[in-house]
């Protein structure tokens, strides 16, 4: 295959160690290759590093195995120009030799410049990409906790979210937790309504009636506890994702989203407070 690229290397990545492979131009002429193997902790990856520079590399290829490629990538691409391939389309390319590793096989094509690179986000956006989807999933966990705390509710025979449009909106969260504290007395209860429901107390007073029981107050607990877990990292998580894009946005103009956010969250807090 033709020489593309002077001095490549190419990476087999597992869990724990990992196989390079380099070849260069050899003293005598022709093509030197050279294979060593390293572990995939951060002192094993700075010695890969050296190695790779010491053989005055420019060029490194690695195959998207899993997420293992990650911390390999993270710490040599300032270094060097990286390419990141499909296993499946390295797999395809015609010519592969049974008794060649998977490392040499994939720098001679690095080599011949036959791999066809993957997409990696730079650092900005991976960065903004793990905060925004670890956020999603903690709001997709609060959903589910709510969820799981209607479900407790209907097993005691409870009909709080009947008469109220937003069970842990601020009535309905000060009545669960009088509930998990031990009141019992669906008048007293009901009296723990705010704003316009209470204009509702009559069918408060019947929708609180049930069979709250020990086993009832333990999980509901727990569930509220969770939840106010959840919303403390998702707003932490929101905070970060707003720096993060800070420098996109001219801090006069960011200002002024913010402030409209904050409105617009206030404005739905008050719509929210005179349902209730």
């Amino acid at each position: 295959m033709e020489t593309v690229f002077a001095r490549v290397a190419a990476l087999d990545v597992h869990k724990a160690r990992l196989t390079a492979c380099v070849r260069v131009p050899a003293a005598a002429g022709g093509r030197e290759q050279l294979l060593a193997e390293f572990e995939t902790t951060v002192p094993g990856l700075v010695v890969l590093r050296d190695w790779l520079e010491a053989h005055a590399v420019t060029h490194v290829a690695m195959e998207a195995t899993g997420v293992y490629w990650q911390p390999v990538w993270h710490l040599l691409e300032d270094r060097f120009e990286l390419t990141l391939c499909n296993a499946r389309h390295v797999k395809q390319v015609p010519g592969r030799k049974t008794d060649v590793s998977d490392a040499a096989w994939l720098c001679q094509l690095m080599e011949a410049g036959l791999l066809r690179a993957s997409f990696v986000p730079p650092k900005p956006q991976r960065t903004l990409r793990m905060l925004t989807r670890y956020r999603k999933t903690q709001i997709q966990e609060r959903q589910r906790e709510a969820n799981r705390l209607q479900k407790t509710l209907e097993d005691t025979g409870i009909k709080l979210g009947c008469v109220a449009s937003d069970v842990l909106g601020v009535s309905g969260r000060a009545m669960l937790e009088a509930l998990v504290a031990g009141t019992s007395d669906p008048a007293v209860l009901a009296e723990l309504a705010r704003g316009r429901l209470r204009k509702r107390l009559p069918q408060l007073r019947q929708a609180l009636q049930g069979r709250f029981e020990p086993q009832h107050a333990l999980v509901i607990g727990a569930i509220l506890a969770h939840l106010d877990f959840l919303d403390e990292q998702i707003e932490l998580l929101s905070t970060a994702i707003e720096e993060q894009l800070a420098p996109f946005f001219p801090r006069r103009r960011q200002a002024g989203e913010h402030d409209a956010r904050r409105e617009s969250a206030q404005r739905r807090g008050a719509d929210r407070r005179d349902r209730r």
